[in-house]
């Protein structure tokens, strides 16, 4: 039996989730679309704000909460069977490595840490964990189910396009300055927090990995910003068989989201790429024959959601693994070390063991809508000028 009939078996069994860091993305995203996926639950909460807890656990029925320096005990008390990580990007090894220890499955945001070193410290405690408890590590990569995605990759798999040398994206929004993404440098800057996307999208386009990066960065004053982290950067990426990537990332330009695989034959567009929310939308040239397709609308955090305990359920290994998650901050840290020294930067060897399975990762969960929203703002949110992104 394959990976997508595994994946399909009925049954009445559900992850038990905790949620740990119940900020605006757990909040608007992943939690309203837990109950639709029909093989998950949340079981518990962990936050350090009591009373957004409380309020919380009402609104979800969820009896137990725990604080962030209970989460060891939390871990033993056999009231979840995984975790749903949405913490700062550099308390993620936190959580990470002391659950997969404790026989926890850990589904957690992007990226899977700040340097490659704390990767490390997590892909050591996934490699433990496969023979030992069985716990399982997921990266939360919700393109790698999202169907225009998918079909992009199968158009560039397809040949229709040629040879894809150049890939080319944008990706920016407001950034509220009063967000705690806006003072804390380059820990929670547009490199870490936008530039996975663009990152993995080259990778998944060329089935790949960059060999050399090279960046550059600007500060706007008048954003409103702490001046010590690029508030807009442009990278280009060296690919083997000289194949280029480059790409824009910033937190002070009007909201936009897209991608162009470039070929010998054609091209392919996503616009937008990389957001939620509302349908993307996928042009193909051939030649001079232009096509488009707009796909629907779908809950990408509930498609991730049920993909992960389907694994866990089947006992299947899921692709957006530790490794995965290293195979980007790996380059991230090597994007952020040329905007230190302006320069190129030589990127360590690496080689992806495992790539998309466009058929066995698709998900078309329907869209939920959003709630209100405890103690959280969106980021992306200016109040005086800008509506959701």
């Amino acid at each position: 039996m394959g990976i997508k009939e595994l994946l399909g078996l009925a049954s009445d069994r559900k992850v038990r989730y905790a949620i740990v860091g119940v900020g605006d993305i757990a909040q608007e995203d992943l939690m309203p679309g837990v109950d639709h996926t029909g093989n998950s639950k949340i079981a518990a909460l962990v936050t350090g704000d009591p009373a957004k807890a409380s309020e919380l656990g009402e609104q979800y029925n969820v009896e137990a909460t725990f604080s962030y320096e209970q989460f060891d005990e939390a871990l033993q008390s056999g009231t979840f069977d995984a975790i749903y990580l949405a913490t700062p990007n550099w308390r993620h090894a936190e959580f990470i490595v002391p659950a997969l220890n404790a026989g926890i499955h850990v589904l957690t945001e992007k990226p899977l840490e700040v340097s490659t070193a704390k990767c490390q410290e997590i892909l050591a405690a996934e490699k433990a964990a496969k023979t030992g408890s069985g716990a399982k590590l997921m990266v939360a990569y919700r393109l790698h189910f999202e169907p225009a995605t998918l079909a992009t990759i199968d158009k560039v798999r397809s040949g229709d396009l040629g040879q894809v040398n150049f890939f080319s994206s944008n990706f920016a929004q407001m950034v509220d300055p009063t967000n705690h993404r806006s003072h804390n440098g380059d820990l929670a800057g547009p490199v870490l927090d936008m530039g996975p996307y663009p990152v993995n999208a080259s990778r998944y386009i060329f089935e790949d990995e960059p060999t050399e990066a090279i960046a550059i960065g600007a500060k706007h004053p008048e954003s409103g910003f702490d001046q010590d982290f690029y508030d807009t950067v442009a990278v280009t990426l060296r690919f083997p068989n000289e194949r280029l990537a480059q790409f824009n990332v910033s937190y002070y330009g009007n909201a936009t989201n897209s991608l162009v695989a470039m070929g010998t034959k054609g091209s392919v567009m996503l616009d937008p790429a990389y957001m939620f929310g509302k349908g993307l939308e996928q042009t193909v040239t051939i030649g001079e024959k232009k096509s488009t397709e707009s796909f629907k609308n779908t809950d990408h955090f509930g498609g991730e959601l049920k993909y992960f305990s389907d694994c866990i359920l089947n006992n299947i290994n899921p692709e957006p693994d530790g490794e995965e998650g290293f195979a980007d901050v790996r380059v991230l840290e090597g994007i952020l070390e040329s905007l230190k020294t302006r320069s190129m930067v030589t990127l360590a060897p690496f080689t992806r063991t495992r790539r998309i399975d466009t058929e066995a990762q698709k998900m078309t969960l329907g869209a939920v809508s959003t709630p209100k929203l405890v103690d959280a703002d969106n980021p992306g949110r200016d109040k005086h000028e800008q509506s959701k992104n």
